[in-house]
This record gives structure tokens, C-alpha cells and sequence, in this order.
């Protein structure tokens, strides 16, 4: 498994995308979103990606030119129409919107249609965070979950990310795990996924990962899970006019847009208290979270965002491991827009 540095990826993840035709300004912005999921350890949403974008783009199914443009602002509310544009350019764009609106407002929601992946809802939410305001961010996604008790595939893995300013980040699937996980599995050569992550693409149960990969994700939860997917896709899709269900389209595969919808909310702490006592009260909680007795084999208590800051400082001090199948594809990639790859560590 190689290692490489936090610069020499931003560096050859940049260069990759600008050869497939990407702004260097939208390239930056792509590139540190997936980064930041690698130096987190959520590797499912990382440069993982990129391969897929590249695909896209060289297909002509995703607009790199694009800039998205506003439909409508009305108060607290803003309307967005992503025009097929890169999905972090959207997410960028949205999230200035959210974080200005909600300093005038005191809140603001802003929802955006036919837009495209944009890795981490995490990253976003906490460009919220960063202005000292609550952010919540979701999005629906490829149709690769059946609802509670069918063995279709209708939802996406829908997920659902909150952030505060304090040490608290909760980012999570609406299925037991990331699609994401299925694919490095699959990408690395890994015979088997756990027991509850996925089904084969007849419903039932399995621990194959070919299977898994051509099947689909259990809901997390069972009826809950399916519960909160319908919930971001009412939110996300239904609120912003764009494409449902079995219209969204897959990064996986060609021929058809993604038409992804993604909503942003965040919420002005300030119109409640300061800032700095709200972050001293989230900071009170988590102490009283993990002042609790650990259960029988554990160590530790932890809550939401621990682990992925603790990875992220190791990572940034040694570097970041990218699987070997995950760093084939990404060099791969490369060679496709004339770029070569980075010495490794």
C-alpha cells in the first residue's frame, strides 16, 4: 500500500483534473474536498472518486465549464439549478450562499437540483462551522437501496451530515455503510464485506463482494434508515424540482447524468447566544458523553467526528495510504489526460 503527501496528491489530483478539462480554480476545490476525505480516513469518499469524475468528463456527462446558477432568493430561502456543473463547484457555491444568508437572516436553506457527486457531506457542513454557524447539509443519490421490504433498488445511500462549532461532526449514510466501502472493497480485491451491508441484486443477503457490487445496500436500521433516505430525497429532491428515485442517474456508469439534488441549511448561532459559549456548551456534552463507564470491551467512549480527527493528525504527520487498487485506478486516470504520477514514499 503506497504512501504519499498531502501536497504531492492535491498536486497530482489537480493536474488530473485540469487535463480532463477542469478550471484550475474548480480543480483546487474538487481536489481539496476528496483530500480532506482521504486525510480523514473515510478513504470511501476520498480519490477514490476522481477516476469516476475523469470518466464523466471525458464523456461529456458532466459540464466542467458550468457554474450553476441561481433560480430564485426569497428571505431565508435560495433555489439553486447546478447545470450539470461539478458537484463541488455547486456545494462551494451553496454553501457561500448558505453561510452569507444566514448571517442576514439568522437562518437559510438553500436547495440545488441537477448537480453531481460532491464527495463528504462533511466538508461541507463544516464550511458552515467555520463561520460559526450550525451547518446541516444532504443529498440523495444513485438508486442502489430497495425500500423497507422490497428488493428494488429506489433510494440512495441519502446521507445526512451535521456540524458545530465545537468537537462534535456527525456525517452518515442512510444505509448501514457508504456506498463507497462496497467499491474499495471491490476495487482492492477484497473477497467478502461484512454480514449486513449488502444484498445481491435479487434482495437477499450477502457478504460476497461481487455480488455486493453489482447488487445493493441495506438500508440502515431497516424501516428507520429507509425512513430518513425518503426524508433526504423529499428535502433534497422533491423541495428543489429535481431528479427522484430511478431518474438519478450512477458516477459507476455511462451513459446518463447523475442530476443529483443537495440541500444546505445552516442556522446563525449568534442569534441564540456567542459563539464561544455555544462551542463551551457542545464541549460540556461531549465531556459528559465520555465521562460515561465504557462497556465490557471497550477503552474509550467516544462520540461523532473523534475518530476521523485522530486519523487526520497522523495522517498530515506521515502520510496518506491509498489502497493499491485505489491508487492504480487514480494512476490510470492520469495516463488518460497525460499526467504522470508522483514518486511514492
Amino acid at each position: 500500500m503506497p504512501t504519499i503527501s498531502v501536497q504531492n496528491l492535491t498536486q497530482f489530483c489537480e493536474a488530473i483534473l485540469q487535463g480532463a478539462g477542469v478550471p484550475r480554480h474548480k480543480a483546487e476545490v474538487t481536489t481539496a474536498c476528496l483530500v480532506a476525505s482521504n486525510l480523514r480516513g473515510v478513504d470511501s469518499h476520498g480519490i477514490q472518486l476522481l477516476p469516476y469524475y475523469v470518466d464523466q468528463l471525458l464523456a461529456n456527462e458532466m459540464d466542467a465549464q458550468a457554474d450553476g446558477a441561481v433560480i430564485s432568493e426569497s428571505g431565508s430561502c435560495l433555489h439553486f439549478d447546478g447545470q450539470n456543473a461539478l458537484g463541488q463547484w455547486v456545494a462551494e457555491t451553496c454553501c457561500e450562499h448558505a453561510v452569507r444568508i444566514a448571517r442576514e437572516n439568522g437562518m437559510a436553506l438553500v436547495v440545488a437540483k441537477e448537480s453531481n457527486h460532491f464527495g463528504a457531506a462533511a466538508w461541507w457542513a463544516q464550511k458552515m462551522r467555520a463561520a460559526g454557524q450550525i451547518g446541516i447539509v444532504m443529498c440523495n443519490a444513485s438508486p442502489i437501496v430497495p425500500p423497507w421490504q422490497g428488493r428494488e433498488g429506489r433510494l440512495g445511500t441519502n446521507p445526512i451530515c451535521m456540524s458545530v462549532p465545537g468537537p462534535w461532526l456527525l456525517d452518515m449514510a442512510t444505509t448501514t455503510v457508504a456506498a463507497g466501502k462496497i467499491f474499495k472493497a471491490f476495487l482492492n480485491g477484497q473477497p467478502e464485506v461484512p454480514a449486513g451491508w449488502a444484498f445481491d441484486s435479487a434482495g437477499v443477503p450477502t457478504t460476497d463482494t461481487q455480488s455486493a457490487y453489482k447488487g445493493m445496500l441495506m438500508p440502515l436500521g431497516g424501516y428507520k434508515g429507509s425512513g430518513l433516505a425518503m426524508m433526504v430525497e423529499i428535502l433534497c429532491a422533491v423541495l428543489s424540482g429535481g431528479a427522484m428515485s430511478t431518474e438519478v442517474g450512477a458516477i459507476r456508469f455511462r451513459g446518463k447524468k447523475v442530476r443529483v439534488s443537495q440541500m444546505f441549511l445552516a442556522i446563525d448561532v449568534a442569534r441564540f447566544m456567542p459563539v464561544d459559549e455555544f462551542t463551551a456548551r457542545v464541549e460540556h456534552l461531549v465531556a459528559l458523553m465520555k465521562s460515561t463507564a465504557t462497556a465490557p470491551g471497550y477503552g474509550e467512549v467516544m462520540v461523532a467526528g473523534d475518530p476521523e480527527w485522530r486519523t487526520e493528525a497522523e495522517r498530515r504527520k506521515n502520510g496518506i495510504p491509498i489502497a493499491d487498487g485505489n491508487w492504480e485506478q487514480l494512476v490510470k486516470a492520469g495516463e488518460r489526460v497525460q499526467v504522470a504520477a508522483p514518486a511514492l514514499q
